[in-house]
Formats: structure tokens, sequence, C-alpha cells
């Protein structure tokens, strides 16, 4: 059968009118779930951990890992590749570590409010958006959070915050007696780790990133293999987070060895 030029114009277009369905229900958002949630309840597992393990490449959350407090899902046509996705909550975008099998799985700290959760495939061609409304029992939103990405694979950088007071937050001390947390601690790549602080103190901040180590990848088998050390820190400073007063500044620092201390930013509050 031979088509006329109107008819083409018309099967491409209705092609591209069913493009981005398909493009969608290629990936698979298994959580979070969109609608309203009351976030998670009393030992439901949200410890944001990860297990240090270097040569670190494994795509994991902890066991137990609450589903309020996870990004999971699977991109499932998408081409071998070891470049990672792309992660956007909230308007800010990280890597997102993907496995053989177009897995994903990544511990988050969702705040209070209304929250946007984009997937996209390393190519850019695939995308999956959810909105969710978490209301988490009446805890107080943070005013203050702070979240480190980075660009590598099986590489460890740690989030440092020195609060007014002189608290020191770390993965070694991850709850201040002045309310502040480190939510999310992860080891395997890529990130994120989240800062949070429900009534910050006036005065001035301070956000340190350390590379404690790694620079290892999995290769098309599956081996790690060692890698360019360099790698670059994406910190995101977001005040009054989901509210008309919202200010979000982004941060690239180049991290070149294991071992490197950078200050990365020096911030007042209000």
């Amino acid at each position: 059968m031979t088509l006329r030029f109107p008819q083409v114009l018309l099967l491409l277009g209705a092609f591209a009118a069913l493009s981005p369905a398909m493009a969608a229900d290629s990936i698979k958002l298994d959580t979070p779930v969109g609608g309203w949630r009351t976030g998670a309840s009393e030992g439901e597992g949200e410890n944001f951990r990860q297990t240090v393990n270097y040569p670190a490449s494994s795509v994991n959350t902890p066991a137990g890992q609450a589903n309020t407090a996870r990004i999971s899902g699977q991109i499932k046509s998408t081409p071998k590749s070891t470049e990672p996705g792309r992660l956007i909550v909230n308007g800010v975008s990280m890597p997102l570590k993907i496995d053989p099998a177009g897995r994903f799985d990544r511990p988050f700290s969702f705040p209070n409010g209304s929250n946007s959760v984009e997937v996209r495939s390393p190519d850019g061609q695939q995308r999956r958006r959810t909105q969710l409304l978490n209301a988490s029992g009446g805890a107080t939103p943070a005013k203050l959070r702070v979240l480190l990405a980075w660009d590598s694979d099986g590489t460890d950088l740690d989030l440092h915050l020195i609060t007014p007071d002189g608290a020191h937050i770390w993965y070694g001390n991850r709850i201040a007696p002045n309310g502040a947390a480190l939510d999310v601690d992860v080891t395997t790549g890529y990130g994120p780790e989240i800062f949070a602080m429900p009534a910050p103190i006036k005065g001035q901040y301070l956000v340190y990133v350390n590379y404690f180590g790694g620079g290892y990848r999995s290769d098309e088998d599956g081996q790690d293999e060692a890698v360019q050390p360099l790698t670059t820190a994406q910190v995101t400073v977001i005040t009054e987070e989901g509210t008309p007063s919202e200010k979000m500044e982004t941060f690239l620092v180049p991290m070149r060895s294991v071992g490197e201390l950078t200050l990365v930013k020096g911030f007042s509050y209000p």
C-alpha cells in the first residue's frame, strides 16, 4: 500500500502523541506512590543508611527500609550503559544509579508538604513523574535542608555541617541536641546525602564535603574496576522549602582525591 503525504503526516502525528505515554510506561516507579500520605509509622525503618563496602558497586537500601523513605523502580527498556539516569526531586537534579537490569533504589528523606519526583533514563528519552503530599503526623517541617550529590559510581562523599553553636553533624554524629540531623548517608556512589534542621539557629553555618573513599565502578560484566578519582560534588542549600519564601542555591565543587576535605559554603541564617 502506498501512503500519500497527508496520510504520512497523520501517522507521524499519532506516533508523536503516543510517544510520551510509551516513554512513561517504560519506567516503573514502585516508590514513592503519588497522592496523599502521612509518612512512616514508628518502627517502619527510616534509617536511610547503606553499608560501606569498597569497592562499592551495589545499588541497595538497608534491609527493612521504609517505602516512604525511598525512591525505587525500574527503567525497563534502556540501552545497556554505565551512565547514571537523572533523579529530580522538588527541582533538584541529581544523578541516579541504575543497575544492569535497569533497577534503581535510593533512600530519600521527603520534606513535609508537596513533593515532585521525576526519573529520567540515561539518554533522557524516558521519563516518569509523580506528585505526593507528605504530612508526617505533625512533624515540624525542616526550614533548612542541605543536599549532597556527586557524579561518580563506587565513591563515597560525606556531608559535614557546622552549626552556629559549634555542633558538627556528619555520619559519625548524625543527630545533634539542637535538632539538626543527617537523614541520608549513601556510600555507594552518586548520593544523595541530606542534612535537615527544623528550627535553625541564627548565625553562621559551614558546609564541608569530605572525599571519604572509593574510586571504583562496575564494568559491563558487573566487575569492579578502578576509575579516575576525580568526582564533582553538587551541594544544594534550601531554606524555607515549600513556602513562598523558599530559596535554593546549588554549588559544584571538584573533588580530586580520596581524603580531600573542602569547605563548600559558609552562609548565615536567616
